[in-house]
């Protein structure tokens, strides 16, 4: 079991993950089609290709990661995108690529990191797609400190630690902050997602310092 320390406690990473993967395959359940067509915040992917790069990444291995960067000439996005066109090949129904998420909820695999970015990459990329079609989503606030925690202590891929840099984090719905210099305040989901660089939740969040977090998006 691995374990996330957090000021409510400690928390099962891979429980967490499983936990949160139910609760997006649930409410992905509920879109039309036409949704799975439409863009998310993650740019240039559709829903559909959100929910493809979950599934490519809940299947990955450390060895297949690193064969695939080195076939991509060490370039991220496009062994990324490569990759949702592995998962999508076929023109895979929504309801067949749903299907596939849901069987992985469970599952341990991943690319090499740290546990507790799975559990960010679950939470935000299902962000991705509920922010961009309206709103939301809830999840256990130890998740969200959770992953508030390690976003604003590490600059990997994303470089979340060099962007809130000279702010103060504050949830308005939690106990937690973090840093400091000029303020800014919101729900902890949205000071996630701006934390890595989502400029529509950066406008979710008040004080001084909001500008400067949606300047560095």
């Amino acid at each position: 079991m691995v374990l996330m320390a957090t000021e409510r406690g400690l928390v099962d990473t891979w429980g967490a993950i499983r936990e949160e993967r139910v609760a997006l395959a649930d409410a992905l359940e509920g879109l039309p089609d036409d949704a799975w067509e439409r863009p998310s915040l993650c740019t240039a992917w559709t829903v559909r290709e959100v929910v493809a790069h979950l599934v490519a990444t809940a299947q990955m291995t450390p060895p297949v990661f690193f064969g695939r960067m080195v076939a991509s000439g060490f370039r991220f996005q496009a062994m990324s995108d490569a990759n949702i066109r592995r998962v999508l090949a076929g023109r895979r129904s929504n309801a067949n690529l749903l299907a596939t998420y849901r069987s992985l909820a469970g599952a341990r695999t991943a690319p090499p990191g740290p546990a507790t970015s799975w559990l960010g990459e679950t939470i935000v990329h299902g962000e991705d797609i509920f922010r961009a079609l309206g709103g939301y989503r809830d999840h256990p606030t130890g998740h969200l400190i959770a992953v508030a925690d390690f976003y604003a202590g590490s600059n990997l891929l994303i470089g979340a630690k060099d962007r809130v840099a000279g702010t103060r984090l504050r949830a308005t719905d939690a106990d937690w902050s973090h840093g400091t210099g000029r303020e800014v305040a919101g729900p902890l989901v949205a000071l996630v997602m701006a934390m890595t660089g989502r400029r529509p939740a950066a406008d979710d969040l008040t004080g001084e310092g909001a500008t400067l977090l949606r300047n560095r998006s």
